[in-house]
């Protein structure tokens, strides 16, 4: 009678670790064939080695762009180097980025830049808030762009318990934001157990100097955020769970859940059109490779264009796919006056004329 109760708490314990499995190699689009798709009139960046992580674009065309992440599990070609915000003149024919100079007082050595994003005050003052993992801890930093002589200001580095492992940002005013949190657990392995076993911990902040609180919950990996051009409505990336999750803005800034949009890919960052009000992802079509780096077998990249998603039936369509051979792990994808900017997590990045 032991041995058999031991045989069926074993195989009950296969059966879970097994179906655990599958669910993971689904999360991670493990099993996805790569079928490139390739736009026209596209060129590599020359001066982007290290990554594109994120790409933020003002009105009038200047580019702002992470690139030199440090991060747990993420492929670094410069793992040594200290990150860089570089910035590129869309209206240029062939731009080519710069790196910007930041202000003396900032830690430049331990500098790992995530996400961005802009906020410009009633006066155009720029404010650039960047989510930055000095020696693999969070913070997000906050500068002022010097257009005079193409530089930030540092204004302060701001720190909280509630931001334990930050991703990316939207920009409320020249101090508050709400942020992603992307996991529970900071280093492998147990990150690469929190995966394994789906849990669903991570969470959306929203920060000011006189409070913060948690606003949205129940993310398999809440990574990009961003907002819709008249500022009702929040959009939230999901990486594992395949979903760009939609929120009401409520005047008090909590965030009330309206829908989810189930893809069939890791979206990473999501871009808004502040034109058209489209959003465009980029996206890991399989993030085995991407996590589980691999020189023979390359992460691919993948641009998603989403329509109407407030809608019943949003209009989803696949911009962009590569295999490896030219991109490699896309993070995020922006556009400006018919031009199409795809950036990687770790790579190079493209330049597109639509």
């Amino acid at each position: 009678m032991g041995k058999l109760l031991a045989l069926a708490v074993v195989g009950i314990v296969a059966a879970l670790i097994g179906e655990r499995l599958v669910a993971f190699r689904y999360r991670l689009c493990a099993s996805r064939v790569l079928k490139p798709k390739q736009l026209p009139n596209c060129h590599l960046i020359k001066g982007i080695e290290t990554g594109a992580e994120d790409i933020e674009i003002l009105p009038n065309g200047l580019a702002f762009i992470s690139t030199g992440l440090k991060y747990p599990t993420v492929k670094s070609f410069a793992p040594d180097k200290a990150g860089k915000i570089l910035l590129m003149d869309l209206n240029e024919e062939n731009p080519q980025p710069v790196e910007l100079r930041i202000s003396r007082g900032f830690d430049l050595t331990t500098f790992s830049p995530h996400g961005m994003s802009l906020y410009i005050d009633k006066d155009d003052t720029v404010y650039l808030f960047v989510v930055n993992h000095p020696q693999h801890k969070t913070t997000v930093e906050l500068f002022k762009f010097v257009e005079d002589d193409n530089s930030l200001m540092h204004l302060k580095t701001i720190k909280h318990e509630l931001l334990p492992s930050a991703n990316d940002v939207v920009a409320l005013g020249p101090d508050s934001f709400y942020a992603t949190n992307d996991r529970y657990f900071p280093e492998p392995p147990l990150l690469y157990l929190e995966m394994f076993l789906g849990l669903t911990w991570t969470n959306v902040v929203y920060y000011s100097p006189k409070e913060v609180r948690e606003v949205a919950a129940g993310f398999h990996s809440a990574n990009g955020i961003n907002m819709s051009p008249d500022g009702k409505y929040i959009y939230v990336a999901d990486l594992t769970g395949h979903a760009i999750h939609v929120f009401e803005k409520l005047e008090n800034l909590s965030l009330s859940f309206l829908k989810v949009l189930q893809l069939d890919t890791m979206i990473d960052n999501v871009s808004v059109d502040p034109d058209t009000g489209d959003i465009w992802a980029g996206c890991h079509p399989n993030g085995m490779r991407f996590f589980l780096y691999d020189s023979e077998n390359l992460p691919g990249s993948e641009i998603l264009r989403i329509q109407d998603i407030l809608s019943e039936k949003p209009t989803v369509t696949q911009v962009y796919m590569d295999d490896g051979s030219i991109i490699q792990g896309s993070s995020v994808a922006k556009v400006y006056n018919e031009r199409l900017l795809i950036g990687t997590v770790f790579h190079r990045g493209l330049h597109c004329k639509l």
